[in-house]
């Protein structure tokens, strides 16, 4: 589930093109996606947004959570939580949270990231363990991308433009380009969305058969959100589409 996660959260994130302001989203907003493993029902996917401080807006706290279902839950149950904390004002992550449970496979790890010193401390609860990265200003997180890629100006980009970006993530700065494909009509479960079509250039071996078999379909409006995932992955294909969302800023669909 963690590759859903990974998917529908990090290779959103763009940098160059995006504002830092927050008119595309806002407190309350949730997003819950569906996804299939082949012709199986696999799981859910969710991202929430909320406000840790009722009193000021100036922090907001995104929750992704993943999980396994029915055959699949049986056969490797998955539990995983993603949360950041980042900055309104800019949209840079303040404090990273990692807890997965994958078949047995476990992780629990925290980040904080200090722009005045351009580090990132890395704490293990699992090992207990701490480690510092040399982090640069314009880096995002996981969950954090996410969000700060829906402040893009899709209208100044045209079919076949890409976009580099990094992303802190396991103690590395990840390179990442994504590839716009065109303007697509497609047919969803809250009927037909203009969407963007995208292609985020993957690093291959690890999850992902090779650096081109991801494609997004994201919401051609101004809540830019994503409508449907594809993936071919070493073992087999797997799909995600949005199934429920609530708390949008703007209309939808």
């Amino acid at each position: 589930m963690y590759r859903f996660l990974f998917i529908i959260c990090t290779f959103l994130y763009i940098n160059s093109y995006a504002q830092t302001n927050s008119n595309s989203f806002k407190h309350g907003e949730f997003l819950k996606y569906k996804i299939q493993y082949g012709l199986l029902n696999a799981g859910f996917a969710s991202v929430e947004l909320e406000n840790p401080d009722k009193n000021k807006d100036s922090l907001f706290h995104a929750v992704g959570l993943g999980w396994t279902t029915g055959m699949v839950g049986f056969l490797f149950p998955v539990e995983d939580r993603y949360e950041s904390y980042f900055r309104a004002s800019d949209l840079k992550p303040k404090h990273f949270i990692r807890k997965v449970n994958e078949g047995g496979y476990t992780q629990d790890k925290e980040v904080f990231f200090d722009y005045n010193s351009h580090q990132a401390k890395e704490i293990n609860h699992k090992k207990g363990t701490e480690k510092y990265f040399f982090i640069q200003n314009n880096i995002q997180d996981m969950i954090s991308s996410f969000y700060y890629m829906r402040n893009i100006d899709f209208e100044v980009l045209g079919e076949k433009d890409s976009i580099s970006v990094n992303m802190f993530f396991d103690g590395k700065m990840n390179p990442i380009k994504l590839v716009i494909l065109g303007w697509e009509t497609i047919k969803s479960k809250f009927g037909k969305i203009n969407t963007i079509k995208v292609r985020p250039l993957v690093l291959k071996g690890r999850v992902f058969k090779d650096e081109e078999n991801v494609t997004l379909w994201i919401s051609d409006d101004l809540n830019k959100i994503p409508i449907k995932i594809k993936a071919s992955l070493l073992v087999g294909a797997a799909k995600a589409e949005l199934i429920e969302y609530n708390g949008l800023v703007h209309p939808f669909p």
